[in-house]
């Protein structure tokens, strides 16, 4: 799971909160005294790289700018070498630019290893750009299952009302 307002342990270092996200294979013990395995510590600086910030695994997690820690927390999530990652707006606290840059993290997760990415998503520009297949809900209550290019202006006011606001991030492409 990926969560949209990071979910780390502020106080601890980047490296900690990685490693977190292999409590469920961990020795309950050992881990609550810090102490895992070489081969989760390789695994956990490994998935930092990935995301671009192994330089900072010693590094305090509430020193991190918001795309950083977001990056920790994809970290977190491919230290449990998932086949399905949720990621609940993964990018509404963050600026356009950082929104694509953890988006492409996310796509590459699925194109190059394989993994279903559910993403929840509020910006249609954002849908349009990085989905294969939307599915659109109101109330609780799914109105649209389709491809992006089905949803254009007109059809996201009949999904979700006259009043709806398409709300656009920058591209950076």
């Amino acid at each position: 799971m990926v969560f949209q307002q990071f979910n780390l342990v502020k106080r601890s270092s980047v490296m900690t909160n990685v490693l977190a996200g292999r409590l469920g294979y961990a020795n309950p013990t050992l881990a609550l005294f810090g102490i895992w395995s070489k081969e989760d510590r390789d695994r956990a600086m490994a998935a930092l790289e990935r995301v671009g910030i192994a330089e900072k695994a010693n590094t305090r997690a509430d020193t991190l700018s918001g795309g950083q820690q977001q990056r920790v927390g994809i970290a977190r999530a491919l230290m449990q070498e998932p086949d399905l990652v949720l990621a609940d707006e993964p990018v509404a606290s963050l600026d356009p630019v950082l929104a694509h840059t953890i988006l492409q993290y996310l796509e590459v997760l699925n194109k190059s290893d394989g993994t279903t990415v559910i993403c929840s998503l509020h910006f249609l520009d954002l849908v349009h750009r990085y989905s294969t297949r939307v599915i659109g809900l109101k109330d609780g209550i799914k109105v649209f299952e389709g491809l992006p290019a089905e949803i254009n202006r007109e059809r996201f006011k009949e999904i979700y009302g006259e009043e709806a606001q398409e709300v656009r991030a920058t591209s950076v492409e």
